[in-house]
């Protein structure tokens, strides 16, 4: 398994963040994700916990489940299933005000689901593309709320 954190500073309010960022039919601003959807809403918010969320990437799909929901500080979520299929221990999204606005910590634990040599494909495929999109995805939501 391998763990990737990606931070930023985002000179926004938390709440704006936060909801920016829990709202993942946001992500099409970035050019990796092609389609969200909201296949099964949340227990207090669409996307709160129990939401169940579709992303089509470029490189594939994931169905996500939101597992945590706490505005405006962090919200967490685990990949149920994917193409390529990834073994998934969870993701958080953490949101801390700091001075002139928030901090973002995503960080997420997973790795290739291959009975061959997944180690070594997560270290050297999963784990840099997902540090992109990651970062990628908040310099879109960075972009959004400031400019």
């Amino acid at each position: 398994m391998e763990t990737i954190t990606v931070e930023r500073f985002i000179a926004a309010p938390p709440k704006a963040v936060f909801d920016w960022l829990a709202d993942a039919g946001n992500y099409t601003r970035s050019f990796l994700v092609l389609r969200s959807r909201l296949t099964h809403p949340g227990e207090t918010a669409p996307y709160g916990a129990g939401a169940v969320r579709l992303l089509t990437v470029v490189i594939g799909w994931f169905q996500e489940r939101i597992t945590a929901y706490n505005p405006p500080h962090d919200f967490a979520y685990l990949i149920e299933r994917s193409f390529p299929p990834i073994r998934h221990e969870g993701g958080q999204l953490k949101f801390t005000e700091v001075e002139g606005g928030t901090h973002v910590t995503w960080t997420t634990t997973g790795q290739i689901a291959s009975p061959v040599a997944a180690a070594p494909l997560t270290r050297l495929l999963l784990k840099p593309t997902l540090t992109y999109a990651f970062g990628n995805l908040l310099a879109a939501a960075d972009k959004a709320l400031t400019h």
